[in-house]
Order: C-alpha cells, then sequence, then structure tokens
C-alpha cells in the first residue's frame, strides 16, 4: 500500500484533547478502509503565517499513513466537512521516517537548559552609555551652530513655448 504523510490544522478555539480526539477519529476510520496508521504527532498551538478563516492560530498534526488512496481520499472527504479543520495536506512518500519530525525536534532543542533565557547574558547589567543613536559620532557644535549663508546664483528662466518656437525657426 502506498505511504502518506498528513497534516491537519485545527482551529484555534478547541482545545488539545479535542484535537487528540480527532486524531483517533481519523485513525479508526483510516483503519476501517483497510489502512494503517504509524506514527501521530500533536506539534502544539502555533501562529499562522496568515490569516485562515478568520483564525491567527492552529493546532498542528501529523499523521503517517499506510492506506489504499480510497481511504485517504475519504479521510480528506471528512476533513472538508468538519469546521474545526481550517487546512491539511496529504503527501506521498516512499518511507516513513521513525524518528521524531523537525517539528519535534525543534521543541526538543528549546526545552534544553541554558537557551530559553539565554545565560551566558547578564540581563541585570547596566549597559552603560550607548552614545548617539543617530548614526556615527557627530560633532554637536557643529550641528546646531548657525549657519553661514550661501552665495546667490543667478538663472536664466527659458519659456518651454519660446524655445521650441526659436529651434523651429533655426
Amino acid at each position: 500500500m502506498p505511504l502518506y504523510e498528513h497534516v491537519f490544522l485545527a482551529r484555534q478555539d478547541i482545545s488539545q484533547q479535542q484535537v487528540e480526539a480527532m486524531v483517533q477519529t481519523f485513525r479508526t476510520l483510516l483503519e476501517e478502509k483497510g489502512g494503517k496508521v504509524g506514527k501521530t504527532e500533536y506539534w502544539g498551538l502555533k501562529s499562522l503565517a496568515y490569516r485562515i478563516k478568520k483564525n491567527r492560530k492552529a493546532h498542528y498534526a501529523l499523521i503517517n499513513i499506510d492506506a489504499p488512496h480510497e481511504a485517504v481520499t475519504e479521510l480528506e472527504r471528512q476533513e472538508r466537512l468538519s469546521t474545526d479543520v481550517i487546512r491539511f495536506l496529504t503527501l506521498r512518500v516512499d518511507a516513513h521516517d521513525d524518528t521524531p519530525s523537525p517539528m519535534m525536534r525543534r521543541a526538543d532543542r528549546d526545552d534544553r537548559d541554558g537557551r530559553g533565557d539565554r545565560g551566558d547574558r547578564d540581563r541585570d547589567r547596566d549597559r552603560g552609555d550607548r552614545g548617539d543613536r543617530r548614526g556615527g559620532r557627530r560633532d554637536r557644535d557643529r550641528d546646531f551652530a548657525p549657519r553661514e549663508p550661501r552665495e546667490a546664483v543667478e538663472v536664466d528662466i527659458v519659456d518651454p513655448v519660446e524655445a521650441v518656437e526659436d529651434a523651429e525657426d533655426a
């Protein structure tokens, strides 16, 4: 049977338990249609890059599927009918990866000690005078001194109509 990776996004209004119940419902649907579900991962409530159906956040979930095409089609049909699912994506893959997905590895990395609060930096330390923030060092006396008047420049104003007439005469 073909292998699929299926990710769906659920509305931000529902709880984590409701998302896990949805995953269980999808699992039973696939098993009834002759498929098997491998690894399932709940990635958490994350911000979306842009609003989808008036939602700024969504619950992300991954399901590894080993099922016939008809079962996956039925799963997608059920998700289209569900008001709790705002997006889904199913990809056919050659093999399932049994290791945690990159999203889960990133969560593990964030949980490491000393990384969250940047322990190597002393937040209570006085940062000192940061100087003039408008750019490089400036000479304040020059910036605020009265300016010297400039030389007057004489400018000839030319009428464009006359210039065209003169060009035609020549």
